[in-house]
């Protein structure tokens, strides 16, 4: 997926079709497997494949997914894919209206609470992951002092590392590379509070 731009959500219709909890773990199954069909995307979330091809509908009439080439020969099997490299949800878009801000938190917690969904379970299963993987866990607290322009150079200069990192391994996947690989998902926050 890489090349791809990041898909700016600026409308409040689109948030709320990209919040819905189900469409959002379909997005996020997409971008980990590139392409996909309803069916098997319905393995992964235990729900029914005509559920799943109707929320994938919802994702792609807001421009979120697309039709992908297909992967096999059946015909009768639609293949999706995202309709770009990420999504993002700017503050700025949503802070002029209070029903845009309300959709916008509600949305900022939904996609939280299924981050911390997605580090329990690991946390849950640490002990059926190697020793390897244990040790390379990442779990940081950083508590710094910084200003919004500091704050905001240190959020692209992580994502252009995270960028780096990501193209490195999809390309050593492509030739071929692919012991011990596997998802990895790695969640920021940096933000400013008051004791």
């Amino acid at each position: 997926m890489a090349g791809r731009e990041n898909r700016r959500i600026t409308d409040v219709g689109t948030l709320k079709a990209f919040a819905h909890p189900l469409r959002a773990e379909l997005y996020r199954l997409l971008c980990v497997q590139d392409v996909a069909t309803a069916s098997q995307l319905a393995e992964h979330v235990d729900e029914a494949v005509s559920l799943v091809s109707y929320h994938l509908r919802k994702l792609a009439g807001h421009g979120l997914i697309e039709e992908a080439e297909p992967q096999t020969a059946d015909g009768r099997e639609r293949w999706w894919r995202p309709a770009s490299d990420g999504v993002s949800i700017q503050d700025a878009d949503f802070r002029d209206d209070p029903g845009k801000s309300a959709a916008h938190l509600a949305a900022t917690r939904l996609f939280h609470d299924q981050r911390a969904d997605r580090y329990r379970r690991y946390l849950d299963e640490r002990a059926t992951w190697s020793a390897e993987w244990n040790a390379a866990n990442l779990d940081v607290e950083s508590w710094m002092r910084l200003t919004p322009a500091e704050l905001t150079g240190l959020k692209e200069e992580l994502r252009a590392l995270l960028q780096r990192y990501d193209e490195r391994g999809r390309a050593a996947e492509a030739a071929g590379e692919t012991e011990g690989r596997e998802h990895v998902a790695l969640i920021q926050y940096g933000f400013p509070f008051r004791v």
